[in-house]
């Protein structure tokens, strides 16, 4: 993989921080691509201080103009992009009743419009070269979660998202899959704490009691599964919806 070049998108923090500096240790080019245009230099500047080759770059995933600008840079300065990571997201929690259509609204643009815009722009250059690898971030939420009907939407739509693709782009060497994170400490998660009034000590323990390997989990625990995805020993999976989550989801 030592050729080939990354984008991850929402790489600033979390899981997309802990993805791109996995795939850089991998031996892949990366480019992190985030609206906090600072927190995707600082991981540009750790990978190239760690003797790999990156870049950060400022961009809504939701702006088609932004993406395609973003994704062209990305193949003059790194080379062509063969693999997508679409980990971008937020959060709008709330119940329906409350719901606003501008959080509804924000979180599909941002989850779903994103991967959209990204995966075309990228999958030029994917069929072009005849081979590619892109992994969508879902979530347990897929399945239903109080309070996050435009999250668990947006999620749900990415599974399908990910099986279209894998029929679509399979025959041009190009695999699609999808990771689904159960309980992560993230500032996500954090969030979450914060909206339900608890501690994120006690959102952790309570988690971690349900959770079958009796712990929540890392960004490293999805990076681990985002290289592995993105390797060419991956190269016979394709359409799956991985549950990263310590134990069975139903």
């Amino acid at each position: 993989m030592a050729d080939r070049v990354a984008i991850v998108t929402g790489a600033a923090r979390g899981i997309g921080a802990a993805v791109a500096q996995r795939l850089a240790a991998d031996g892949l080019a990366v480019a992190l691509l985030d609206l906090d245009e600072q927190g995707v230099r600082d991981g540009a500047d750790k990978i190239v201080a760690g003797g790999g080759r990156a870049i950060g770059l400022k961009v809504d995933v939701a702006d088609e103009e932004q993406v395609n600008a973003a994704v062209a840079k990305v193949a003059e300065q790194l080379g062509a992009p063969t693999v997508l990571i679409n980990n971008a997201g937020v959060l709008r929690d709330n119940l329906l009743f409350k719901m606003s259509a501008s959080d509804w609204d924000t979180v599909m643009n941002v989850h779903l419009r994103g991967a959209f815009l990204m995966s075309k722009a990228v999958q030029a250059f994917q069929t072009k070269e005849g081979f590619g690898r892109i992994v969508n971030l879902s979530s347990t939420s897929a399945l239903g979660n109080r309070g996050q009907a435009n999250y668990a939407a947006a999620k749900a739509g990415l599974q399908g998202f990910t099986k279209t693709l894998a029929i679509e782009l399979g025959k041009f060497g190009v695999t699609v899959n999808a990771i689904a994170p159960g309980f992560i400490v993230t500032e996500m998660t954090k969030a979450t704490a914060e909206r339900m009034k608890i501690s994120f000590e006690d959102l952790v323990n309570g988690s971690a009691a349900a959770i079958p390997v009796a712990r929540v989990g890392q960004p490293e625990d999805i990076a681990h599964t985002a290289s592995f995805l993105v390797s060419e020993g991956a190269g016979f999976v394709s359409g799956q919806v991985i549950y990263v989550a310590g134990g069975p989801k139903d």
